[in-house]
């Protein structure tokens, strides 16, 4: 059952507006988003059925560590576009998620429970204040899809190279100085966003053939890069298109 209370205006009232809520037990999807809803209770913890949970748009400076209770979450967590300045451990708890949008706050870090998260097909941590990902990070065997446009890291955890299911990578607008070479052996990563970052020169190593064997997109536009005739040679046999 969903409960849709999208743009509803429940503001600084929302923990007494909502207080019946937490004791419907038959919900399966809760959408709050767009109500100025500044804080959330930790009751919320009580809606043991819920599937997806859409808290976007709002003003939350911090979500309870009983969020982590809501285990049968699975298809999405919508927390974007908030205040959050950090993410509770709890949400490691999560494991069934496949879905995850921190996007648009203000989080310096990720937590390192992040991890545990096993299911998760797509990360999106863009526009926030990140300058390193945890190491993890390597452990979500599923992630398909990665948004980190907007931060600034100027590096990648040795464990990406565990990612063997990642196809899209963005990270745009960060500080990154070259490709990572922990990229490399990604067997199955297809487009790689870098625009605007410092890169000035492709490493040698994407001249190997067996070096990200399916990409097709290298975006490196708004960076003053020079592309080596061996390493654009090889990248054109293989039929990757590199935007410059």
């Amino acid at each position: 059952m969903t409960l849709n209370l999208w743009r509803q205006p429940l503001g600084p009232v929302a923990a007494e507006m909502l207080s019946t809520v937490w004791d419907r037990n038959e919900l399966t999807v809760l959408i709050l988003a767009e109500a100025a809803i500044s804080e959330l209770p930790p009751g919320i913890s009580r809606l043991s059925r819920l599937r997806t949970l859409d808290l976007g748009h709002n003003l939350l400076t911090e979500v309870p560590a009983e969020l982590g209770r809501l285990t049968g979450l699975r298809d999405f967590l919508y927390l974007h576009d908030n205040q959050l300045t950090a993410l509770p451990d709890s949400l490691g708890r999560l494991t069934q998620l496949r879905y995850l949008n921190v996007g648009e706050n203000r989080l310096t870090e990720l937590p390192s429970s992040i991890g545990k998260m096993a299911e998760l097909v797509e990360l999106r941590a863009q526009h926030n204040r990140l300058t390193a990902l945890p190491e993890p990070i390597g452990a979500l065997g599923q992630l398909r899809e990665l948004w980190l446009r907007g931060n600034r890291l100027t590096t990648l955890p040795a464990s990406f190279r565990l990612l063997s299911e990642l196809r899209e990578l963005e990270l745009r607008e960060n500080a990154l100085a070259e490709l990572p070479a922990v990229l490399a052996r990604l067997p199955r990563l297809r487009r790689i966003d870098l625009r605007s970052n410092e890169i000035a020169e492709l490493p040698d190593w994407l001249a190997d053939p067996t070096a990200l064997p399916a990409l097709e997109k290298l975006d490196l536009r708004w960076n003053d890069v020079e592309v080596p005739d061996r390493v654009g040679e090889a990248l054109a046999e293989r039929g990757c298109v590199v935007l410059r």
